[in-house]
């Protein structure tokens, strides 16, 4: 496995890192053997103020994570890895909730490189996309193969949007806003998702309702419910939404052809 690249394009270079090792199943990825491997220990201990830290000396360095679900802790230990293997700082780094995030990898800053590496040692591309091709582009299956990589909820319908053949957005809401989206390719740049969710859409009533838990149905709307834009009332879309663990809610939304 020493060629560096697949049938689909270059290896980014933490799937790289993977191919190296001859990971070619999702149950392979061992985060702590990999970072064992690279001269960090990852250890789990609370950590007041922040998700994750990293310190290092030299060639070694110790990992912390705080208690959490484990695929958010997977990924808190990938996040660090990437600062590790960037040779972003070797003193340290200490990285709150904030920084830890996987939509928040589109800039050049630092914390943004480290999501983007942390996003493909924990949901490799080379592995990810062969198993989602032909797939529905949903809350569904994204929560069907996000187990299969121990990877959240979150990062794998993100991952979904930005691998899938169809037009499709990642969004969140709150209930004083929205708070963050991640626009697939294929769709058009003056489309925005609503900066608040219509109440006449099943992720209105999760939002809201206290007792509503799960995932909704996926269901066909006018695009006016869920995106702003130019021609975007004009459309139909398919959308799926779930409540996550802070209270926001979750939304896939597929254009129609």
């Amino acid at each position: 496995m020493a060629n560096r690249t697949t049938d689909r394009k270059p290896l980014s270079k933490a799937e790289a890192l993977l191919w190296e090792y001859g990971i070619d199943r999702p149950e392979q990825i061992d985060l702590e053997a990999i970072a064992a491997d690279l001269g960090a220990i990852v250890r789990y201990a609370p950590l007041e103020g922040s998700e994750a830290r990293i310190v290092g000396n030299g060639d070694r360095a110790i990992i912390t994570v705080a208690s959490g679900g484990r695929p958010r802790q997977r990924f808190s230990v990938a996040h660090e890895i990437g600062h590790w293997v960037e040779r972003h700082g070797r003193g340290g780094f200490l990285c709150g909730k904030e920084d830890i995030a996987p939509q928040n990898d589109q800039t050049k800053s630092v914390e943004a490189l480290a999501n983007a590496f942390a996003s493909q040692l924990v949901l490799p591309s080379y592995l990810f996309d062969p198993i989602i091709a032909g797939q529905p582009v949903t809350l569904d299956i994204a929560d069907k193969i996000g187990k299969q990589f121990q990877a959240s909820l979150t990062a794998t319908a993100i991952k979904m949007v930005r691998s899938a053949a169809k037009p499709a957005l990642v969004v969140c809401h709150s209930r004083e806003k929205r708070e963050w989206f991640v626009r697939g390719p294929g769709v058009p740049e003056e489309y925005w998702p609503v900066m608040e969710l219509d109440y006449e859409t099943d992720a209105f009533e999760l939002l809201y309702s206290s007792d509503a838990k799960g995932k909704t149905a996926v269901r066909q709307a006018p695009g006016a419910r869920w995106l702003s834009g130019k021609g975007a009332y004009a459309r139909n879309v398919r959308a799926q939404s779930v409540k996550v663990a802070d209270g926001m809610v979750i939304s896939i939304v597929v254009l129609e052809p």
